[in-house]
Order: C-alpha cells, then structure tokens, then sequence
C-alpha cells in the first residue's frame, strides 16, 4: 500500500517520541545502576574495613586509633546514606518516567492499528476493483464470442 499516507507520518513522529522517551528511561536505569554500584562499594569497603581494624585491634589499639577508627566509619556511614538516598530518588525517577514511556508505546501501537485498518480498507477496495474488472473482462469474452456465434 502506499507508503505516503498520513497515518504512517504519525507513525514515524511517534516513534521518534519513543525512541527519545526509551533513551530517557534506559539513561535513568544506567544511572541509577551506577549508583547502586557505588553504594555495594561504599558498604563492602566498610565491612572490609570493619573486619580489619578488628583483626588488628584484637592485638590491642590505643584510644585515638579507636577514636579515628570510629570516625572514619561514621563518614563512610554518612557516605552510605547519602548513596541510598540518591538511589531512591534514582527508583523515583525511573518510576516517574515509565507512564511517560508506556503512553509514547501505546500511541505507536495506536497508530499502527490504525494503518493496518486502513490497509486493509484499501486492499478491499482494490479488490473488489480487480473482481469487478475481471468479471467485466470476462462478460465482454463472453458477449464477443455470443456475437461470433450468432454471425
């Protein structure tokens, strides 16, 4: 069928949305992963961290080591919460752009149903074009060789 219907214009502007708007989602999903990857490496520097200043402590350690121990483990704690607030937000924003994404989806999917009944509308049409010129192609055969048959 043709391929400069109108519908099928809508077809690519719609699709050039969702292309933009799975961009936008698949950019906020490496985001947000990134950022979960991050907060891993913050909270397993931690533990390990943890784990060896208690290995060594059990060998005995001062008060100021202790003292410096401790905060350094509150800033990583701090760091650690700060990183899961920014992979809630992270959550949030791709939860924000999903109904934005499904709309530019469905639209397409609109939009291609519509053709597809339009083509098929028109592939009736050049049907019943075709049948009634065969079945005049067909009368005329006929009516010619009635005439040759009454000469």
């Amino acid at each position: 069928m043709s391929k400069n219907l109108p519908i099928n214009t809508l077809i690519e502007l719609a699709q050039e949305e969702l292309d933009a708007a799975t961009k936008k989602l698949g950019k906020l999903q490496q985001e947000r992963n990134e950022v979960e990857v991050q907060l891993n490496s913050l909270v397993n520097y931690r533990d390990e961290y943890h784990a060896r200043f208690t290995a060594s402590a059990q060998q005995g350690t001062t008060a100021q080591t202790l003292r410096n121990f401790q905060a350094f483990v509150d800033t990583l704690d701090t760091a650690i919460s700060q990183q899961r607030t920014l992979l809630l937000l992270a959550d949030q924003r791709i939860e924000a752009a999903k109904p934005e994404w499904r709309n530019k989806k469905q639209k397409v999917g609109s939009y291609e149903v519509l053709a597809a009944r339009g083509e098929a509308v028109l592939a009736k049409k050049a049907a019943r074009v075709e049948q009634r010129e065969s079945d005049e192609h067909a009368a005329k055969v006929l009516r010619m060789r009635a005439e040759r048959a009454s000469s």
